[in-house]
């Protein structure tokens, strides 16, 4: 975390220079589309302040509000930064358009020399802050590398706007301007995108997710699990649950102490912190197995992608054959549709009183 905000704080001073040194050169060239770019600079400074702002509220301990922490935090900040950076393209965008049409302006040597030391520079800070970002997960510092890389563009496309006006007289001021208000705008509405959906919860990470699994299959007395779900409260804070089938005739002090073992084997390895439920599975039910095998093969044939679980056969009046089923978001059916297709089918291979239960994975 240290990193980061060191990150941060020497974004801010980068982008005041480099603010300062355009929005003078495009006063007193006449220069709109070197003044839009010095203005974006400075609203880059703004952003940087604000991930500052954040990530010293993401590292705060968790308290009795917050028991998850303040990571999520990091999100807030990014959607600010969003909101800010949409507000400038608007702005140019609307100065840009008016300067259309106007009369060709020419920049010195020096304006030349500014914007590409400015676009050395910002490759340099994207290159810097993707490093950061990357080994310290802060999801601010992605938004700002993101934002540096456009940033980049936006000054090359200033530079050529004002190397074609100067080689065919015209005035393309106004244009390169608008280029680079489009620019900023894409640039916003990716970082709002990306944050908004980290708020809503997004799906867990493919490679994670198998990581955990193969890493709790490999448990000792571990027959299979399902109901793996991850949950993320920022970019260093995740916590997942499964179902963790085992031999139902072992002593249950073992199950227990081969689980907890489990559960640390994950924290040690993903830094995810796991909880696990124990689903017994009782190995001597020649009835319950042969039942399972079959309705499995049966509903893996309806359709790819569903899967059985947590099968178990309740014996009362009438047998009752209870589990779950997992079903695809692709899955255009309606889960009570699938519930009651696969409960005829369980009613096709015995006297047995079907309980379904369908859920999305």
């Amino acid at each position: 975390m240290k990193n980061s905000i060191a990150a941060s704080i020497a974004g801010i001073v980068v982008n005041l220079l480099l603010a300062g040194a355009k929005i003078a050169a495009g006063l007193l060239s006449g220069l709109v589309s070197v003044l839009a770019d010095g203005i974006n600079n400075l609203t880059d400074s703004g952003s940087c302040i604000v991930s500052l702002i954040f990530l010293r509220i993401a590292q705060k301990p968790a308290d009795r509000e917050h028991p998850y922490g303040h990571q999520r935090a990091e999100y807030i900040a990014s959607l600010i930064i969003a909101f800010l950076v949409l507000l400038l393209a608007a702005e140019l965008l609307m100065q840009s358009a008016e300067s259309i049409g106007g009369e060709r302006r020419e920049g010195g040597v020096l304006v030349y020399v500014l914007l590409g030391v400015s676009i050395a520079v910002k490759a340099g800070m994207y290159v810097y802050y993707s490093v950061v970002a990357k080994r310290s997960g802060a999801h601010p510092l992605r938004a700002t590398a993101t934002d540096s890389l456009c940033d980049c563009l936006s000054s090359f496309v200033v530079l050529a706007g004002m190397l074609l006006s100067q080689l065919f007289s015209l005035p393309l001021d106004g244009w390169a301007g608008i280029l680079v208000a489009i620019f900023i705008a894409w640039q916003g509405i990716g970082i709002l995108r990306d944050a908004s959906s980290k708020l809503i919860g997004t799906a867990p990470d493919p490679a994670l997710t198998e990581g955990i699994r193969d890493c709790i299959l490999a448990g000792e007395g571990v027959l299979g699990l399902h109901d793996l779900h991850l949950y993320s409260y920022g970019s260093n804070k995740q916590f997942a649950t499964a179902h963790v089938e085992m031999d139902a005739s072992e002593p249950v002090m073992l199950l227990h102490a081969a689980l907890d073992h489990v559960e640390r084997e994950v924290q040690k390895r993903f830094g995810v912190e796991f909880t696990a439920h124990l689903d017994p599975v009782d190995l001597n039910d020649e009835e319950m197995l042969s039942l399972r095998e079959r309705v499995c093969a049966a509903v893996e044939g309806m359709q790819a992608g569903l899967s059985v679980h947590d099968f178990r056969l309740v014996r009362g009046e009438k047998v009752k054959a209870v589990f779950e089923v997992s079903v695809p978001f692709s899955c255009p059916k309606k889960d009570g549709e699938i519930e009651e297709e696969i409960a005829g089918i369980v009613r096709t291979l015995g006297d047995y009183q079907p309980v379904v239960h369908a859920e999305r994975a």
